[in-house]
């Protein structure tokens, strides 16, 4: 699983199944592997640049294997990456059209628990969290892309922030139940069932992707006749943006 949290990883796979199947895995952004694609990320910047594409184009740099928000920023302009770390990065377009609740972007976390691999079997709770950024959000522009506690959703990054609600209420305050944003979804006017069945098709599109990577790695650590484990590993490390 540690593989699979890799997000190196885990696109690369979403990549290899939007290869053979384009209009099914559509429904994340395009995606570059740095510092190994910096070339081609630096020249569809360009590209898009003598466009003249509107809005500005954003994008977002996540590391490979980072957590709870940490490293990740946005840019406008390839000389503003660096790869002096040494580290692994995404890049990815950055969705600055998003769906807001009183102004306030926020991401959905999804919980699944993946029983078994052969024969295939997984199952979605219906209950999760939907995490709210801490600043009102407004498009990127030079001046607020480096607003972290707008852009970013992140609860071990927003909980730090000086507006951070900690109301105890579901439906209210940086961090809510899943359920309770669905309602709220629906009293907007939008159809909460559709949005649901949305994710449901792409935790199921996104598990049939690394199954092939799992099986690999699964097989390698338990060979043939041998005993498998008896619990189930928690992990979390990516999370999905709500757009109309």
């Amino acid at each position: 699983m540690s593989e699979i949290c890799s997000k190196m990883t885990l696109f690369r796979c979403l990549d290899i199944m939007r290869d053979l199947f384009p209009t099914d895995y559509d429904f994340y952004p395009r995606t570059w592997y740095l510092p190994a694609q910096f070339h081609e990320f630096s020249c569809e910047i360009r590209k898009m640049h003598e466009r003249r594409v509107k809005p500005k184009p954003t994008f977002i740099i996540k590391p490979d294997t980072g957590a709870q928000g940490d490293g990740i920023y946005l840019l406008r302009e390839p000389n503003e990456y660096s790869s002096l770390s040494g580290k692994c990065h995404v890049a990815q377009e950055y969705m600055s059209n998003v769906y807001l609740i009183d102004k306030f972007k926020f991401d959905f976390r999804i919980y699944v628990l993946l029983k078994s691999l052969e024969p295939l079997e997984f199952y979605i709770c219906q209950e999760g969290l939907a995490r709210f950024s801490t600043l009102p959000y407004e498009n990127p522009t030079n001046k607020n892309i480096h607003e972290s506690f707008m852009h970013l959703t992140n609860y071990s990054l927003n909980k730090r922030s000086s507006t951070f609600n900690r109301s105890d209420r579901d439906d209210e305050g940086s961090k809510r139940t899943l359920t309770s944003v669905l309602r709220r979804i629906a009293m907007n006017g939008h159809d909460s069932n559709k949005v649901w069945k949305s994710i449901e098709r792409i935790v199921c599109k996104t598990i049939v992707a690394i199954v092939p990577e799992m099986k690999v790695e699964y097989q390698a650590a338990i060979p043939p006749g041998k005993t498998g484990p008896s619990c189930f590993q928690v992990c979390s490390n990516n999370h999905v943006c709500m757009t109309f």
